[in-house]
């Protein structure tokens, strides 16, 4: 017998209640209890619950990525993990390791390329999917190709509210363009709508402050950004100095020496600098591949 009951016998003893009084009190008793245990379950549901429904949530549809070449959050062994797992290493140990003390913003890795169409967008979501699959860090891919944006059309996602506005200042808070995905470690800026100004926009004291919020609010995270290409746009350039390390994405047989050297020659010479090489043929295999190589601060 609980207190309340033993309670309310001892109710009975001085008042005279009758057992069925007794009975029907305790019952009722008994249902306050369990609605008050139900009430708070629902209180102490999994965040995760509330966030699906949010406008600012979006699901990626990761069989579909995988089915497009994509690297996989499954346990099976597949190329593309393996080589991005490669790139991966290095990112991090640049970003948190002992090289991290000499650079600028390490946890901030733009994604770049001298030209169009190199693979850029392709290898910062791979990029950003690698990451996070790690279990201890966090990582943001924000879509700052402002005037060619493809990281939500690479997904085959709606494009959504987001650096643009925030630069605008139709949006007061990054919280506010930040969207979460099904991928619990990745969280995605999309590049919001075109706007005539997009390319100084990037060069602002706004997008200065908002890349080091990036950096500082949350020391386990990786921010990877998927900026326009060097050549003929001045202000990824200037996107450089506010980035601690810098991937430029080439194709085999495609990017001209020239061009990357061109490129390369417009980034911050203190940053980490690295090359992927994009749909480079691999010996062990007779599909495309992916190659890295660093540079390294000088």
């Amino acid at each position: 017998m609980n207190t309340i009951e033993k309670a309310l016998l001892k109710k009975q003893a001085n008042s005279e209640l009758s057992n069925d009084k007794i009975t029907e009190t305790v019952q009722q008793t008994h249902s306050i209890e369990r609605a008050e245990q139900v009430a708070q379950s629902i209180k102490s549901k999994p965040a995760i619950e509330k966030s699906e429904t949010d406008p600012q949530f979006i699901h990626i549809d990761l069989d579909k990525l995988e089915a497009k070449g994509f690297v996989s959050n499954r346990s099976n062994r597949q190329l593309i993990n393996e080589e991005y797992r490669a790139i991966k290493r290095k990112v991090l140990d640049n970003a948190f390791g002992a090289l991290s003390k000499s650079l600028t913003n390490s946890n901030i890795v733009m994604v770049t390329s001298s030209r169009p169409g190199e693979g850029k967008t392709f290898t910062a979501i791979n990029l950003a999917l690698s990451i996070a699959l790690e279990k201890d860090k966090t990582v943001l891919l924000v879509d700052a190709d402002v005037l060619r944006p493809n990281v939500m059309r690479t997904l085959e996602l709606k494009n959504h509210q987001g650096l643009m506005e925030y630069l605008l200042g139709e949006k007061s808070d990054i919280s506010e363009i930040m969207c979460s995905t099904n991928i619990p470690n990745l969280r995605i800026i999309p590049a919001g709508k075109s706007h005539h100004l997009s390319t100084e926009l990037l060069a602002s004291e706004k997008m200065y402050a908002a890349v080091e919020e990036f950096a500082s609010r949350y020391p386990d995270r990786v921010v990877i950004v998927d900026t326009p290409p060097l050549l003929g746009i001045n202000e990824t350039a200037i996107l450089a100095n506010l980035a601690g390390q810098a991937i430029v994405v080439t194709e085999e047989y495609k990017s001209k020496l020239t061009d990357v050297q061109k490129a390369v020659g417009q980034l911050n010479p203190e940053m980490a600098i690295g090359f992927v090489v994009n749909k480079a043929q691999t010996s062990n295999s007779d599909g495309a591949g992916y190659g890295y190589y660093y540079a390294g601060a000088n």
